[in-house]
């Protein structure tokens, strides 16, 4: 569906060149919902540019769907972008017209018919939610509500691609997580390839199926995000994923018991899918006569599945602590025995 292949852009400015994307392949299949995280300068918002045909690669070539976006431009690049909607974090919509008019604005300038477009409009905003609303102005709506008008008149041309540039870095979490429903409710309904530019983790964690992840212009790791959560690679990776799995609270905590309690062994485990909802600590106990004090924990929902976090001492007879280490292993439960650090 979208093929970035050996992409690279660079600026050149009076202190030189910059390279804002480095060398990036990508691979994005029809219908997935794929998330691109990075901080401030990591070469996301070029990214979405280049998907969009809004930017040039200095090197290199930008596939969506058939259509080589890279290298088309004028009648070809327009038609082109019909297929390939957008959504911003500031909604960008139109302020002196109503709902109804924002969503048919899109249509207006494909030359649809009145009759029709009234049809569609009316089919996109019972689609985000906002039935009774055709007729208020953007100055009435709440953030969420602008937010779903900006979704339903990115919709209005039937793309096959929806762009989503921090789509929800200006929502309360609240609000955030209804939006991300909707996305992944388009995207089951519709069938709909989905490409999300953010910095939060939270948000690729909630919807996303793979994740690519951005730093100084390159794709440092890239995977399915269960994956990406289970064994992060990259320092950056790893930051991201502390901040939704609340392990980076726990290492004073770790420190801690480490000192308090210098035997016994302090561990790290990670569970996936149907693993964090087995009895596995009461287990270790009774097996093998150890004592097991928990430390922290948490369990986030991905779209593949669970993750969980659990972070416990074990203490007791040593050969008992080593064996119960080795049912954890046996069990496909990623165990790490943390030391001081």
């Amino acid at each position: 569906m979208i093929e970035l292949k050996d992409i690279s852009k660079v600026y050149k400015s009076k202190n030189g060149e910059i390279h804002a994307v480095k060398n990036v392949n990508l691979s994005i299949s029809k219908g997935e919902i794929f998330g691109i995280i990075g901080y401030s300068g990591a070469g996301k918002s070029t990214m979405i540019r280049l998907l969009n045909g809004l930017e040039k690669p200095t090197s290199g070539t930008v596939d969506v769907n058939g259509q080589q976006v890279s290298s088309i431009s004028g009648n070809a690049l327009r038609n082109a972008r019909q297929k390939i909607s957008m959504i911003f974090q500031h909604f960008n919509l139109l302020w002196s017209r109503t709902v109804a008019d924002n969503i048919a604005f899109p249509l207006e300038i494909a030359g649809v018919p009145k009759e029709q477009r009234d049809k569609r409009v009316k089919e996109l905003i019972d689609l985000v939610g906002l039935s009774g609303r055709d007729n208020a102005y953007p100055s009435q709506l709440s953030g969420g509500q602008k937010q779903r008008v900006g979704i339903a008149r990115a919709l209005a041309n039937n793309p096959e691609v929806l762009l989503c540039d921090e789509a929800t870095s200006a929502l309360d979490p609240e609000t955030t997580d209804a939006i991300l429903e909707l996305l992944l409710d388009i995207n089951k309904r519709l069938g709909l390839t989905i490409v999300l530019i953010t910095h939060e983790m939270h948000v690729i964690r909630k919807i996303c199926h793979r994740v690519a992840v951005m730093e100084a212009g390159q794709v440092v790791e890239q995977g399915n995000v269960l994956q990406v959560f289970q064994n992060p690679q990259a320092d950056i990776t790893k930051n991201f994923v502390m901040q939704v799995s609340g392990t980076k609270e726990s290492k004073d905590s770790i420190e801690q018991i480490l000192v308090n309690y210098p035997t016994g062994k302090i561990v790290k485990l990670t569970f996936v899918g149907n693993k964090t909802e087995q009895p596995i600590i009461s287990q270790l106990i009774k097996q093998f006569n150890v004592e097991v004090n928990i430390v922290h924990g948490n369990i986030s929902q991905t779209s593949g599945g669970p993750y969980g976090t659990l972070i416990v001492q074990i203490d007791g007879d040593q050969s008992k602590v080593n064996q119960a280490l080795q049912l954890l292993q046996s069990l496909e439960i990623q165990t790490e025995v943390i030391e001081h650090a």
